[in-house]
């Protein structure tokens, strides 16, 4: 039994629990419907659509902060006039209706969830772009998508502004956080104009919701995908999608106490719970997972220019931060900064991340260092519009390396090339069906053919299922190495690198071989104030994998690892430090 485990756990099976959840009565009840002709569980008490949840948090939480961006500080009530405000203006002033793109693209400022809400309640599509994208990439994106009016940033604007003429569906450009005076052409007018400071966006007079029709089905936004590789593509989802992922996660959650044999804790509506968000907005993560939840829950999202666990640790101690989480190298530098004992972070409740491999040794050290903090995994991606399963509380300590089991409303299974379910325990292809999936890939039938067919998602990720339902990730499919016809999946042989005291962060790519394709390569960054050679690392994995699978050559470095906006390895980057072999 894990040090620290709750004797008799668990008094409840997974499915037990799942179904007690699912019944009627409960708050994440699900009943049995046909979406777009497809036969699948859907949430009973979900809101209808996103806008409703903000509307719902200004009545409810009105007077309490929803943003807070350094000294600028934005209460419930306070962005839903500002959203008013500014849908009644695109409406009236810049000819945006339902369908239409909207663009949003700037750092976690305030005004990305004023847009966000504001596009949403006209029923137009938001289209949130990568702020680190280049100008070609921008241009792409912006064209792509046919966007009507995009919501941006200065910075944004002067690294666009050439590109424009070649943008011709583009016929409005509102620029937060700036005055624009200085600039002539007539499709740029200020944001600030419209609404205002953040800090008074409460004192803007309500001029009530926009009239339109929305509906659960109604398009809601296209997220491009992170586009590692190739042209990012435009998952297109709905407003049943979004809302169901945050049903997805309290469902999850809801199980953690059945598990343990205690009850369901009745929603707080008192309770002051915020998060610090490390990962950008137009991220699925940062916008399903932790924007529109917190709104649902009146909780406070707290964001940064950038991401730095120095500047972090004194928001965290001045903003009371209750949940915190990203990829796992973040909850890596928090625990190992040498600053962190400086400051109170006793407010800490829940540590979550996912999206890269985490050692089962970070678990242990959260539960050391932050007693009653609950660490979390999940999986999920832009396509299943962020959470699709969680791993929380005693099942995170007990399967620390698997993302969870899935809550009722969401089938997962394990497929061969040719799509034919394996036997559980076997690494096949996840598939996954449930109310959050996206529909399709905007403009893109070939790619909507190959990844969505009949409400599942093929999601390219290689996994395995045990024989309770909890699910193991083993590698992307296009990211697996294959060494004279042998498969090695990378993310076996970073998890053995994690295992090692001393790494914080391991990349695991292929060096390019004459003879056998593929030999194993890695990248590690060591936690501060450790030390590990090659050879030791090397006699580390060694013990635990294959001869085959140990890298034959790692290199060390002191930064952290190159990520894209979504924390995710930049594994290209990566590839090109190493030299062939013959």
């Amino acid at each position: 039994m894990p040090e620290g485990a709750i004797p008799n756990w668990p008094v409840m099976s997974i499915a037990e629990a799942n179904a007690a959840l699912a019944a009627p009565g409960s708050p994440v009840a699900i009943e049995d419907a046909v979406i777009r002709g497809v036969p699948m569980k859907v949430y009973t008490n979900a809101p209808p659509t996103v806008p409703a949840i903000l509307d719902n948090a200004a009545a409810q939480f009105g007077a309490r902060t929803y943003l807070v961006y350094e000294n600028e500080r934005v209460t419930f009530s306070a962005l839903q006039l500002a959203a008013r405000t500014l849908a009644h203006s695109l409406k009236a002033d810049y000819g945006i209706g339902k369908g239409d793109r909207v663009a949003i693209v700037m750092r976690n400022y305030p005004q990305w969830p004023l847009g966000f809400y504001a596009a949403l309640s006209l029923g137009a599509i938001a289209t949130p772009m990568n702020s680190w994208w280049t100008a070609e990439e921008l241009e792409y994106g912006l064209s792509f998508a046919g966007v009507k009016a995009a919501i941006i940033d200065a910075q944004i604007y002067e690294r666009i502004r050439e590109h424009l003429d070649r943008l011709p569906d583009l016929k409005h450009i509102l620029i937060a956080r700036d005055t624009v005076e200085e600039i002539a052409d007539p499709r740029v007018s200020s944001l600030d104009a419209i609404v205002g400071h953040p800090n008074d966006w409460g004192t803007l007079p309500d001029p009530g919701p926009v009239a339109v029709d929305l509906d659960p089905e109604d398009d809601a936004t296209i997220m491009y995908t992170s586009g590692t590789t190739g042209k990012p593509k435009g998952a297109l989802a709905t407003h049943r999608a979004i809302v169901s992922n945050m049903f997805n996660s309290m469902t999850c959650q809801a199980r953690m106490y059945l598990r343990k044999g205690e009850p369901v804790p009745a929603p707080d509506p008192d309770a002051m719970r915020a998060t610090l968000v490390s990962i950008p907005f137009f991220h699925a993560t940062g916008a399903f997972a932790v924007l529109v939840p917190s709104a649902l829950r009146g909780d406070k999202v707290v964001s940064m220019f950038k991401w730095d666990a120095g500047v972090a640790l004194p928001i965290i101690e001045a903003e009371r931060i209750t949940s915190i989480g990203g990829v796992p190298a973040i909850a890596w530098q928090l625990l190992e900064h040498p600053d962190r004992d400086k400051y109170d972070l006793s407010s800490i409740q829940v540590i979550s991340y996912g999206g890269a491999p985490s050692a089962p040794e970070l678990v242990s050290s959260i539960k050391k260092r932050f007693p009653d903090a609950a660490p979390g995994n999940g999986w999920g991606m832009t396509e299943t519009c962020a959470t699709a399963t969680l791993n929380i509380g005693e099942d995170y300590v007990n399967r620390p390396s698997s993302a969870g089991a899935p809550p009722s409303a969401v089938e997962l299974k394990i497929c061969d090339p040719d799509g034919n379910p394996v036997p559980a325990g076997e690494v096949g292809e996840l598939w996954c069906k449930g109310p959050m999936n996206c529909r399709l890939y905007w403009n893109r039938p070939d790619a909507t053919a190959e990844t969505f067919r009949n409400g599942w998602v093929v999601t390219g990720d290689l996994a395995r299922i045990d024989e309770e339902g909890f699910l193991f990730l083993v590698d992307r499919a296009k990211d697996m190495l294959i060494r004279g016809g042998e498969n090695i999946y990378c993310i076996e042989v970073e998890s053995a690198l994690y295992e090692h005291p001393a790494v914080m962060d391991a990349a695991v790519v292929g060096i390019p071989h004459k003879v056998l394709g593929e030999e194993v390569g890695a990248v590690v960054q060591l936690k501060p104030g450790k030390t590990a050679t090659e050879a030791e690392l090397r006699a580390h994995v060694a013990a635990t994998l294959a001869a085959f699978k140990v890298p034959v050559e790692i290199q060390f470095q002191s930064d952290p690892l190159p990520r894209n906006a979504n924390g995710k390895i930049l594994k290209a980057e990566l590839r090109q430090r190493f030299t062939a072999r013959a």
